[in-house]
């Protein structure tokens, strides 16, 4: 079995990306005062924030994966960075637009910053994209 190094360049998107795991921590904080109560929202804000908390954490772990196969390929240039970021810049995005989406007093359905999830899908499916081709062709 090949073993593949990671690069410096993967190592530093990890280091950032293990950073932001504290922001989804404070996220978690404020999932529980939502489940009690504390902070008023209608029913389809709550699915927002839970939406925005759960792409959050998933997408930070398949962005860590991701980087070990980014390195394991035979990508350059745009192809690597789109497959090391494309990924980690979609947990971003994709939370972003859910509570963006859903801001605003008695909100029953997403505001104008919708766009901000569906960039966030856009570059999720650039990061696995690419990162799958580069796999399969490497």
């Amino acid at each position: 079995m090949e073993t593949v190094a990671l690069s410096a360049e993967s190592r530093l998107v990890a280091g950032a990306v293990l950073l932001t795991i504290v922001t989804i921590q404070v996220g978690g904080w404020f999932m529980t005062r939502i489940a009690r109560g504390q902070v008023p929202m209608t029913d389809f804000q709550k699915s927002f924030a839970r939406a925005g908390h759960g792409h959050a954490g998933v997408l930070v772990i398949l962005s860590l994966v991701g980087l070990l196969y980014a390195d394991a390929t035979g990508l350059t240039g745009l192809a690597l960075w789109t497959a090391r970021l494309g990924i980690p810049v979609a947990a971003v995005l994709m939370s972003a637009g859910f509570f963006a989406a859903s801001a605003g007093r008695n909100a029953t359905g997403p505001n104008r910053l919708i766009w901000i999830l569906w960039i966030g899908a856009l570059s999720l499916a650039a990061g696995v994209v690419s990162l799958g081709i580069g796999l399969l062709t490497g």
